[in-house]
């Protein structure tokens, strides 16, 4: 089981990937029109980096909740 924090780093991974991905596939599009391989470049990263943001939440999804945490550790 995944505890809190670690749920919370995935989730903002997960955003920062589809939102990443999709802001570089925009800019690719409109590059593309001046470079066209630049263009293309951008456009395959950013499809990439959001297709892996997209899996990335139905792994998340798989997790299921957090654990709770062990009180023996505490500090």
């Amino acid at each position: 089981m995944a505890t809190a924090i670690e749920l919370k780093r995935l989730q903002m991974l997960i955003w920062v990937l589809i939102f990443g991905g999709l802001l570089a596939l925009v800019l690719g599009l409109s590059v593309r029109r001046f470079e066209a391989s630049l263009g293309w470049v951008l456009m395959t990263g950013g499809a990439v980096l959001a297709g892996v943001g997209a899996a990335l939440i139905f792994l998340r999804a798989k997790l299921g909740p957090p654990s709770p945490e062990n009180p023996q550790h505490k500090e």
